[in-house]
């Protein structure tokens, strides 16, 4: 298959940052347009006592990302590749689908850590697993191996 627009979904950590890269050198190979997406989300438990995100909390999470978002944007482009970024707000695996299907994304890729325990991710939320039931195109998960 030959993936024209790859979506890579960041969010700065080792993971992540090893799937940026990864992902940087399967766009070269492909000749596609990259985009990087970072996404500002409040924990649901803050939602859900307060039944509303203060304003001043989602600023500072949405500025806490846009820094996320830019050392991505700067990691790709001091090792020479080119990609546009997306800062989103709301739910990750909805604003990763989200994304996807506005700029018609062949492939999304996300970062894994496998030392996770299941239990871990099962409590959290696991965004690779959601994704994959709700993905518009094809998903690439970069895994982190145990130790």
């Amino acid at each position: 298959m030959k993936y024209q627009k790859i979506l890579l979904a960041y969010n700065g950590s080792q993971e992540g940052k090893r799937a940026l890269l990864e992902c940087a050198e399967f766009a070269e190979f492909h000749h596609a347009e990259t985009h990087l997406l970072a996404v500002a989300s409040m924990p649901p438990s803050l939602f859900l006592t307060e039944g509303f995100v203060p304003e001043e909390l989602l600023e500072e999470e949405k500025k806490r990302t846009q820094v996320v978002l830019d050392e991505g944007i700067q990691s790709l482009t001091d090792k020479g590749f080119k990609s546009t970024g997306h800062l989103a707000v709301g739910e990750p695996v909805e604003e990763i689908c989200r994304l996807a299907k506005e700029l018609g994304a062949d492939l999304i890729v996300v970062g894994h850590n496998q030392n996770t325990s299941f239990a871990a991710r099962w409590w959290k939320g696991s965004v690779g697993a959601s994704l994959l039931d709700y993905a518009p195109c094809s998903v690439l998960i970069s895994l982190s191996k145990p130790k």
